[in-house]
């Protein structure tokens, strides 16, 4: 009876693990996404002023914070730059600045100063994935968290974008925001 007991358990804790990985967020491949539209160019879709605004769940599925961007973005060739002012409901205040790479085999690399290594990025019609490290700040531990983010262009132009955070291989944190052009005056 104990046997059949802790199999049930290793069988469950097993299906647990793996069934995400095959069916979930992370299961998800830029190709799955190819040939639809809009297609997605880093260039046009990440460029001049953004607005984006978000929610942050912890990792029991309740906002832990919500904040407000400005981004801005600038191309020079396949060199880009994507600035961005953050403000969170508790008043703090994050900038951060990507440094992006359109690479010749349609790969995206991305560079930031919280970024452990370089972000790898591939873009399949209206969607992009990147996979990166990012040290959080030292005021929230500073542990460095696995990162699968999903950017989603929509038909009017605004971009959905979610990512999941995990540690040790455990989801910590998700965010959901929308990224829209700010129009011009």
């Amino acid at each position: 009876m104990l046997i059949a007991l802790l199999a049930v358990i290793v069988v469950g804790l097993a299906v647990l693990v793996v069934l995400p990985r095959i069916l979930g967020f992370r299961a998800q491949r830029p190709a799955q996404y190819a040939g639809q539209g809009p297609a997605f160019d880093a260039r046009t879709h990440l460029s001049g002023p953004i607005l984006c605004e978000g929610v942050i769940y912890g990792p029991l599925g309740r906002v832990s914070s919500r904040f407000v961007a400005h981004m801005h973005g600038t191309w020079q060739g396949n060199q880009g730059r994507l600035t961005e002012k953050f403000t969170y409901d508790s008043g703090v205040q994050q900038d951060r600045a990507w440094a992006l790479t359109l690479v010749a085999d349609g790969s995206l690399r991305a560079q930031a100063e919280d970024l452990v290594g370089t972000g790898i990025g591939h873009i399949g019609g209206p969607a992009v994935q990147m996979r990166y490290k990012i040290r959080l700040p030292a005021a929230s531990g500073g542990h460095v968290l696995n990162v699968v983010d999903w950017m989603y262009l929509m038909p009017n132009g605004t971009i959905m974008n979610r990512s999941q955070f995990r540690k040790f291989g455990i989801k910590v944190a998700e965010l959901v925001a929308t990224m829209r052009p700010v129009p011009a005056p």
